[in-house]
């Protein structure tokens, strides 16, 4: 019955929810993304059964166990300090396994004091950065204060679980075409306009159409072409970073017998 709290939400935090909640758990949560979607916060609460918060700070006042997921960015940089701190209730417990920087140590180490908190850290500030090296961190003289060696990663079963995976992402690329867990896709593309072109399904039809926005330098920025049941009709939405002119429309439109319908649509 008692509760996690989490500061941050993403992958790993979310995984730790879930878990949290196989052994009874209730799991309030702080992530910075539900601050600018409510539905997102809607979906979250649902699919893990979990309570979202406003602040930090109330996770902080509600949490027996504090665990924090932040990833490592300017704006998270020492985000769980005195402020947030200040609300554990005595005797909590505080795990920090996403990165020593997003915790403010010193203001910790000062809540283990006042607090009588416990605490289970594995990531450090000023942390080795060759194979073997020693942590050597004042927090870790405090009682009830355990630091373990931030090496998840470098496991033997780990390695075995990147080389599957990197494996299995070569093999769905090289079989479909597609990449799992694509990270660098483009959020927002220059594109301008989208070309909604209704045609039959039959060879050549695209390459028309590609030929003419070549020929009006236009460039395409994203593609899709849908069949409808039947496999005889389909239409292509083609987004590009500049306006069609009216001839190149009525050129697609009129050279080709297979061409059916055209509509621009402004994007921004």
């Amino acid at each position: 019955g008692r509760t996690l709290g989490l500061i941050g939400f993403g992958s790993i935090g979310q995984e730790v929810a879930r878990r949290a909640r196989a052994f009874g758990m209730p799991v309030v949560v702080w992530s910075r993304r539900f601050a600018a979607s409510a539905d997102a916060r809607q979906q979250a609460m649902e699919q893990f059964d979990i309570e979202v918060v406003a602040s930090a700070g109330e996770v902080a006042a509600r949490a027996d166990v504090l665990s924090i997921h932040l990833s490592l960015t300017k704006e998270t940089r020492g985000f769980v300090d005195a402020n947030v701190l200040r609300h554990l209730k005595t005797g909590a417990m505080v795990i920090n396994t996403a990165r020593g920087e997003v915790l403010d140590y010193t203001a910790l180490a000062a809540a283990i004091t006042e607090k009588q908190l416990r605490v289970g850290l594995d990531v450090f500030a000023n942390e080795p950065s060759a194979a073997e090296g020693a942590i050597d961190d004042p927090i870790l003289s405090l009682p009830n204060v355990i630091g373990t060696h931030h090496i998840g990663a470098s496991t033997d079963q780990a390695q075995a679980a990147i080389a599957d995976e990197t494996v299995r992402i070569v093999r769905t690329f090289v079989e479909t075409g597609r990449v799992p867990n694509v990270v660098n896709l483009a959020q927002h593309t220059p594109a301008t306009h989208m070309l909604v072109v209704r045609h039959r399904d039959k060879p050549g039809v695209l390459a028309h159409i590609f030929e003419r926005l070549r020929d009006a330098n236009l460039n395409v920025q994203e593609t899709e072409n849908i069949i409808f049941e039947g496999a005889h009709a389909a239409v292509a939405r083609i987004n590009l970073d500049g306006e069609p002119s009216t001839a190149t429309i009525a050129a697609i439109q009129s050279e080709h017998p297979d061409v059916l319908n055209l509509q621009l649509v402004k994007l921004r």
